[in-house]
């Protein structure tokens, strides 16, 4: 799944080269998460602002128009082709600009893309309303991130994972992050100290800025807007190297599940 890494990269991608365009057409393909929720007859002719992101999500705003909030669901990915192919089976939305053509394609069709006549109007405030903290947001401070941790009871893992604490931390993420802070992934959140919160929001920003220096992850289906895949994924500690040798202290790697998603440790150096 495209994670905060991935969607930033695909939004540094797209920004430079989209602000100011031209919507000429829109296509829709086979239905995604949720309706567009606009005529995309409406859209045509409106410029695309500023890309920014919120979380997983994209927001490309169309002056009078609103606006269009984009998520990659499970397996999607853009693309900002300058000469368009025909779409194939799995490409779902075109926004078609006098700059190139941002298209969606998605295997999955857990992605979006809804229209909303503000990022702070519905159906937009609401998709987000629910989203943590920037995890590189200045005002997200470890005592805040302590505090925050104190309200909740289930494991730390899970925790960083729900994202209404901080966001950005998927599963690759936060089994990289946990173990650079030595945390057990099955710890209680509200049993972590305010030393151990302190590194581990160090580890989570210094994992994510470290992600974003290799272009995310590409574990199955992400690529960026150039149709490159990403290479964090090759240098993770833990992450898919289980019975692996430990880099800290050559002891084997575990796996285990954890709702239902798999979490690699080391039972060594990440302690409860």
């Amino acid at each position: 799944m495209p994670e905060l890494p991935e969607v930033e990269v695909t939004r540094r991608g797209i920004a430079p080269a989209l602000l100011g365009a031209r919507v000429r057409s829109v296509r829709l393909g086979k239905p995604l998460r949720w309706p567009l929720g606009a005529d995309p007859a409406t859209l045509v002719g409106s410029r695309v602002g500023d890309v920014t992101r919120r979380g997983k999500y994209l927001w490309l705003p169309l002056d009078a128009a609103g606006g269009l909030l984009l998520h990659l669901g499970m397996s999607g990915s853009l693309a900002l082709l300058q000469s368009a192919p025909p779409h194939g089976p799995h490409d779902h939305f075109d926004l078609t600009t006098d700059r190139g053509t941002l298209r969606l394609n998605d295997p999955r069709r857990f992605g979006a893309v809804v229209w909303a006549p503000a990022i702070d109007a519905n159906p937009a405030a609401t998709l987000l309303a629910r989203l943590g903290a920037e995890p590189f947001d200045p005002a997200l401070t470890p005592a805040g991130f302590h505090a925050a941790l104190q309200l909740r009871r289930a494991p730390i893992k899970a925790v960083l994972l729900a994202g209404d604490v901080v966001v950005g931390a998927g599963n690759i993420y936060a089994c990289e992050a946990l173990f650079q802070a030595g945390i057990h992934p099955a710890l209680r959140a509200d049993r972590i100290s305010r030393p151990r919160a302190e590194r581990l929001l160090g580890a989570l920003r210094a994992t994510l800025a470290r992600a974003l220096d290799l272009g995310g992850s590409t574990l199955r289906d992400f690529t960026d807007v150039h149709g490159m895949s990403g290479a964090y994924q090759t240098s993770a500690a833990v992450y898919g190297r289980e019975g692996q040798a430990c880099p800290r202290c050559g002891g084997a790697v575990r796996r285990v599940v954890q709702g239902q998603r798999s979490t690699f440790f080391c039972p060594v150096c990440q302690r409860r």
